[in-house]
């Protein structure tokens, strides 16, 4: 059932009683939000959209993750949390709300790695995020709901499952990451980068963070190679290619988020539009001469050294991943 602003305006005592002026905020794929004033403070309401049970979202990760996010000063503060709501209201930050234009800008690449090397350097998150084990639980959702997928789809996998054992053999230490910076997500205050919506965040592999970021600006390669040289000090050949393959595992991934979106979500977009945008982009790139060519660097590399990174990732805890290139 969804849930009304009027019902959490109601939950907030300070604001019940008081005559709140409510705005609509436009743009999101999974959620409402709303800019709300109240007696002259400024919040931003998060309502959950129908559906988000199916798109491997946990509300108490989100909440943990928002939470040591700001803490590390990088997004904005939980003001106000309604549990058994899955509401979160936060502190409005008067910011550009970023775009693909914007996010094209001159110096934008090294902007956003720096402003991911100060998430990743801060405390760790509630659970881990790893983009194959949430392809597999996409699948089984596609299956069990009768979802739509691309019909060439499936006999990709293998070329999937050979990147998890790359990965898998050359591992790095993870660290606390988004996972999902669509440049909707990405604020501007004139000053510096805030990150929001940490729905999908968790202990994850810095280079994806960094490659799906990319991805979702549609850099191009001049631009993955300046974000690549701001987070590591350089663009290492292989923490290049170990990027770019996380630019194809994100088109893979979030190509059944759309899916099944299309599927179960009440949001007026056209989310089979992204099906045929992420899958034409990942099909594209594992048919290229690019894919082998990276894997080769992955694997013929030497175990990273720390030490090459320009970013305080290299100062965190983080554990490297566990996967062992299950198939798909």
């Amino acid at each position: 059932m969804a849930i009304s602003i009027e019902q959490v305006i109601d939950r907030i005592p300070a604001w019940s009683t008081r005559s709140p002026i409510v705005e609509p905020l436009i743009g999101g794929l999974t959620n409402q939000a709303y800019h709300v004033t109240v007696d002259g403070e400024e919040f931003v309401v998060r309502v959950p959209g129908d559906g988000t049970e199916w798109l491997a979202i946990d509300r108490a990760n989100e909440l943990h993750n928002t939470l040591a996010a700001a803490e590390t000063g990088i997004s904005p503060k939980v003001v106000h949390h309604i549990p058994d709501l899955n509401v979160l209201i936060l502190e409005f930050i008067p910011a550009e709300t970023m775009t693909l234009a914007s996010m094209h800008r001159p110096g934008m690449p090294t902007q956003i790695a720096r402003a991911l090397g100060h998430l990743h350097a801060g405390p760790r998150f509630l659970h881990d995020f790893n983009m194959f084990e949430v392809i597999r639980r996409y699948l089984r959702i596609t299956q069990e709901l009768r979802i739509r997928i691309p019909d060439d789809y499936l006999g990709y996998m293998p070329m999937v499952g050979r990147i998890e054992s790359a990965f898998a053999r050359r591992p790095i230490a993870t660290v606390p990451c988004h996972n999902d910076l669509l440049a909707a997500n990405i604020l501007d205050d004139g000053r510096r980068l805030w990150l929001i919506d940490f729905e999908y965040s968790g202990n994850n592999d810095p280079t994806f963070d960094l490659g799906n970021t990319c991805q979702e600006q549609e850099y191009d390669e001049p631009r993955v190679v300046e974000a690549c040289a701001a987070y590591f000090g350089d663009a290492y050949p292989d923490r290049l290619a170990r990027m770019k393959l996380n630019i194809l595992l994100s088109n893979v991934g979030w190509t059944l988020w759309a899916a099944i979106q299309a599927t179960v979500s009440t949001i007026d977009f056209d989310f089979w539009s992204w099906v045929d945008q992420r899958w034409d982009r990942a099909r594209a790139t594992l048919n290229s001469t690019d894919f082998e060519r990276w894997l080769l660097e992955i694997e013929s590399s030497e175990p990273f050294d720390e030490a090459r990174s320009s970013t305080s990732m290299t100062r965190t805890g983080g554990r490297a991943p566990s996967g062992t290139g299950c198939p798909f």
